[in-house]
């Protein structure tokens, strides 16, 4: 697997210099699961962020739906990203996590591993956490305007 290629794709460090990417690689650490094993689940301590990197996971809502029954809110590939709110608060996961592909590969970084890295490099944390509020506005103003 292309680590540095997998990297470059994620929108959340777009702007990030290829040697920024690397620092970026040097604290990722590979999980794999299986079909229907959970990554993270809904409630859980956010300390880490999931970069998919191999197959697809599935984000599900418990209770979610008016049943009662648990709600599948997006499926997530190569390239995407979950957990990036547990790189900048301390809340419980919002949801849960599943993997729904035989093999699923993702990279795992831990939030005190990126704060460090962020205090080593200023501007790859700025880089990164302005990606991540453009995206979190992004979602919030489409939220906003379906509610209209």
């Amino acid at each position: 697997m292309d680590l540095l290629g997998i990297l470059k794709r994620v929108e959340l460090f777009e702007g990030l210099r290829p040697d920024q990417l690397e620092a970026v690689g040097r604290i990722c650490r590979e999980r794999r699961y299986a079909s229907g094993e959970l990554v993270t689940g809904q409630g859980d301590p956010a300390e880490e962020l999931f970069i998919v990197c191999e197959g697809f996971v599935e984000i599900v809502l418990d209770s979610a739906s008016e049943t009662g029954a648990p709600r599948t809110v997006v499926s997530l590939g190569p390239g995407q990203i979950v957990g990036e709110m547990g790189l900048v608060d301390y809340g419980p996961r919002s949801a849960n996590v599943r993997a729904t592909s035989d093999i699923t590969v993702v990279q795992v970084i831990q939030r005190k591993d990126f704060e460090d890295l962020c205090e080593r490099d200023n501007q790859l944390g700025y880089f990164v956490m302005r990606n991540m509020a453009a995206d979190l506005s992004f979602k919030l103003r489409r939220t906003n305007y379906a509610e209209r």
